[in-house]
C-alpha cells in the first residue's frame, strides 16, 4: 500500500476557507476563481448550460443535469501531480489505471467536493459527476447527459474532432451520441495513457465493442 503523501489544499482548509451559499451557479465559480481556476469556472458554466439543454431534450431532470455540469470539474483545484495523493488521503477507491493516469481521478474527487464543500446529497447528481469522463455500465440518462455535455462544451480554442459526428448522432438519440464518443475513445485507445475499465464496460454494454 502506497504512503499517503502531503497534498494541498486539504479538505479541511477548503472547508474553512469557503462558505457556500447554496446556489451552485454562484458558489462553483466563486470557489474555482478563489483557487485560481478561472478557466475551469468558465468551462463548468458551459457544461451546466449544455447539460440543462440536453436534459430538456432527452427527458432527464434539467436542474439535476445543470448541477452535475457545475460540479463535474470542481476538483481541478488539485493539479494532476496531486490527485493521487488527494484521493488516497480522502479514502477514494483507486483503480490501477487511475494510478497510472491520475488525471482521471478528478471525476471521483469532484464527487467528494460536491458532498463535502457544496453539501450535495442527490445520489443521481453525484453519480453523473463521478463518471462524466469515463461513463460506466448501467449509466442513467442523467449520467449520459452530463457525460455528453462535457464533450460538447470542449474548452479548447479549436473544434473537437468528434463534434460533427456527435452533434449528428444526437439528432437520433442520446445513446447514439454516447456511442459516437465511446467509439472515438475505442479507436484512439492505443494513443491514450490508459483505457479506463469503466469506459470499456460502457463500450461493451452499448455495443461499441464485443
Amino acid at each position: 500500500m502506497s504512503a499517503i503523501l502531503p497534498y494541498q489544499p486539504t479538505l479541511q482548509s477548503l472547508r474553512s476557507g469557503f462558505n457556500a451559499k447554496g446556489w451552485l451557479n454562484e458558489d462553483v465559480p466563486t470557489f474555482l476563481v478563489q483557487n485560481d481556476c478561472q478557466r475551469a469556472a468558465a468551462h463548468c458554466a458551459s457544461v451546466a448550460r449544455a447539460a440543462y439543454q440536453l436534459a430538456e431534450r432527452f427527458g432527464a431532470d434539467p436542474l439535476a443535469a445543470e448541477a452535475g455540469g457545475w460540479l463535474h470539474d470542481v476538483s481541478v483545484i488539485w493539479p494532476n501531480d496531486q490527485r493521487l495523493a488527494a484521493a488516497e488521503a480522502l479514502g477514494i477507491e483507486i483503480l490501477p489505471e487511475e494510478r497510472k493516469a491520475p488525471m482521471i481521478l478528478h471525476q471521483k474527487l469532484s464527487v467528494v467536493l460536491a458532498r463535502e464543500i457544496f453539501d450535495v446529497r442527490d445520489a443521481a447528481v453525484l453519480s453523473a459527476v463521478g463518471c462524466h469522463t469515463t461513463l460506466k455500465a448501467g449509466a442513467s440518462s442523467l449520467d449520459k447527459v452530463v457525460f455528453i455535455a462535457d464533450k460538447l462544451a470542449w474548452d479548447e480554442p479549436y473544434d473537437a474532432p468528434w463534434h460533427p459526428d456527435l452533434r449528428a448522432a444526437l439528432e437520433t438519440s442520446l445513446d447514439e451520441g454516447c456511442r459516437v464518443y465511446l467509439r472515438y475513445l475505442w479507436e484512439q485507445r492505443d494513443a491514450l495513457a490508459v483505457f479506463h475499465p469503466w469506459t470499456a464496460e460502457a463500450c461493451r454494454e452499448m455495443g461499441v465493442i464485443v
